[in-house]
C-alpha cells in the first residue's frame, strides 16, 4: 500500500496524458488525468455511500442528503452557489446511486480553483438548516411523484424490487413517500456525519490540469481535515444474502403501452467474467444489430423500444431486458424474448455476433472519453470501486480477449437462473397479464 503523501504515476501516454494518484493524510485519495489540448476541467468528489447503506426507516437518506447539501454552506447560500457557477458558464451537480454518491463540476480550465472550492464547500461544510430540510423534502417528494408518472422509471424500480426482494439493493434510491415524509433532520445529519468520512472518498479531476495544482488546492481547502494516518477504505466486496426473486410483479397503471422488464441476477463487478458479460449483453440487446432489436422490432414490428442492460454491484448484479409495446402485443413480445434467451442459453452466439459486440464495446468506450467529465468519472469511479487503475488499452485488451466459447458458457449459466419479471400497464390483476409473460 502506498504511504499517505506519496504520489504514483499510473499511466503516461504518447499523446501526453498523465494519470497520477496520491493518498493524502486522513485517507483521502486524489487521482487526476492531465489531458493536453483541452480547455476544460472536471472535478468530482466520489463518496462510497449510496442507498444500500440505509436502514429501511431512512430509505432515501443518501439521495435526500445529496439534494440538501446544495441548499447552503457556512460560507455560501444556495443562491450564491448557483450564481458563482453560472458566472463562469460551468456546471455543478450531483447524483446518487446504489453504492456511491458523486458531487462534480465542469468548468473552463482557468476556473479549476473555483470548481474545487464549490464542490468541497458543498460536500464538507453544508449547514442542513431546518428550513432547507423542509423545502427540499417537498422537492424529493415531487421527484418520487415524477418517477411514478414515468412508466419506464417506475418499471425499473418495480423490477429491482422483484429481483432483490427485501435486500437494500431492492429499494429505490429515492426512498418512499413515507420514509421521506418521516425522515428527521437528526437522522439525516447523523447519516451525513457518520458516512461522509475521508477514507470513503475519492477526489478526481481531469482536463487541462496538473496533479500538483489539484493537490495544492485540496490541501488549501481541506487543511484541517487532512490529518492522521488513516488508510483509504478498501473497495466493497463480500457476498450478498438475498432471497429468491419474486417472479411476476404487476404495477397497474392506465398507460397507452404495456412496459415489460425481466431478468436475472448476474455477476458482481469484481468477477473477471464481466468483460464476457458485456459482450453477451451487447449482442443480446445493446444495439441495432442485436438479436432482441432485430427480431422484435425489425422483423416482427412488435415494439418500438427494446434493449438489454447490465448492472454490477460489489457482490451481485443483474442482466435485464426491457420492451414497451401495445398491451395486446405483450404476450407475443414476451414469448419472443423468452425464446431468444432460451436459444442463447442453449447455443450461445455465433462468431460474427461476438465480433460485432466487441467492436461496439471498444468504440463506445473510446468515444465516450472525448470529454473531460467522462474521463473524470472513469478514474474516480474506478478508484472507488476497484482501488486500482486500468488503462484504456488494458480495458480494450480485455474486451478483445473474450471468446465465443466464453460467451456461450456464461450465457448457459446466467440465462438459466430464476427470472424476475415486472409489468407496468393497464392490467387490473396479475391474472390479466398474458400467460407468456410469466412463462
Amino acid at each position: 500500500m502506498v504511504r499517505n503523501g506519496n504520489t504514483r504515476v499510473l499511466e503516461r501516454t504518447e499523446s501526453g496524458c498523465v494519470v497520477k494518484r496520491t493518498v493524502l493524510p486522513g485517507g483521502l485519495r486524489v487521482i487526476t488525468e492531465q489531458v493536453p489540448g483541452v480547455r476544460s476541467a472536471s472535478v468530482g468528489i466520489w463518496v462510497g455511500v449510496g442507498s444500500r447503506d440505509e436502514q429501511q426507516h431512512v430509505a432515501g437518506a443518501a439521495h435526500y442528503l445529496e439534494h440538501l447539501l446544495f441548499k447552503g454552506t457556512a460560507r455560501r447560500s444556495a443562491g450564491q452557489i448557483a450564481e458563482e457557477i453560472d458566472a463562469v458558464g460551468g456546471e455543478l451537480n450531483a447524483f446518487t446511486a446504489k453504492e456511491h454518491t458523486c458531487y462534480y463540476a465542469h468548468v473552463l480550465d482557468t476556473d479549476l480553483p473555483l470548481a474545487m472550492d464549490l464542490v468541497s464547500d458543498v460536500v464538507f461544510d453544508a449547514v442542513l438548516a431546518d428550513q432547507d430540510m423542509e423545502t427540499e423534502r417537498g422537492v424529493v417528494l415531487e421527484e418520487i411523484a415524477m418517477r411514478d408518472d414515468d412508466p419506464e422509471d417506475l418499471l425499473h424500480d418495480t423490477f429491482i424490487e422483484a429481483l432483490f426482494t427485501d435486500h437494500p439493493l431492492g429499494r429505490s434510491v429515492l426512498g418512499t413517500e413515507q420514509s421521506i415524509t418521516e425522515l428527521s433532520r437528526t437522522a439525516l445529519h447523523g447519516f451525513y456525519k457518520r458516512r461522509y468520512a475521508m477514507p470513503r472518498m475519492v477526489l478526481a479531476a481531469a482536463g487541462n490540469i496538473t496533479h500538483g495544482e489539484v493537490l495544492r488546492h485540496a490541501r488549501r481547502l481541506l487543511r484541517d481535515r487532512l490529518v492522521g494516518d488513516r488508510p483509504p477504505g478498501t473497495p466493497r466486496a463480500g457476498r450478498a444474502r438475498i432471497a429468491p426473486p419474486r417472479g411476476l410483479v404487476l404495477h397497474t397503471d392506465d398507460t397507452e403501452q404495456a412496459h415489460l422488464m425481466l431478468g436475472m441476477r448476474a455477476l458482481d463487478r469484481h468477477d473477471d467474467r464481466r468483460w464476457t458479460l458485456g459482450v453477451l449483453n451487447t449482442a443480446l440487446g445493446g444495439g441495432m444489430s442485436s438479436r432482441l432489436f432485430q427480431e422484435i422490432r425489425e422483423r416482427r414490428g412488435l415494439a418500438y423500444q427494446v434493449y438489454s442492460s447490465v448492472a454490477s454491484y460489489a457482490d451481485t448484479g443483474h442482466l435485464s431486458v426491457y420492451a414497451g409495446c401495445q398491451p395486446d402485443r405483450l404476450g407475443s413480445v414476451a414469448g419472443v424474448v423468452h425464446e431468444i434467451l432460451r436459444d442463447v442459453a442453449r447455443e450461445g452466439l455465433d462468431d460474427s455476433e461476438v465480433a460485432r459486440a466487441k467492436g461496439q464495446l471498444r468504440g463506445s468506450l473510446v468515444l465516450g472519453l472525448e470529454d473531460t467529465s467522462s474521463r473524470m468519472s472513469r478514474i474516480g469511479k474506478g478508484e472507488l470501486s476497484y482501488g486500482r487503475y486500468l488503462t484504456v488499452e488494458q480495458t480494450l485488451e480485455r474486451i478483445e480477449s473474450v471468446t465465443t466459447e466464453q460467451v456461450a458458457a456464461l450465457a448457459g449459466q446466467l440465462l438459466s437462473r430464476p427470472v424476475a419479471t415486472a409489468v407496468v400497464g393497464p392490467y387490473a390483476h396479475v391474472d390479466d397479464v398474458p400467460a407468456e409473460v410469466a412463462r
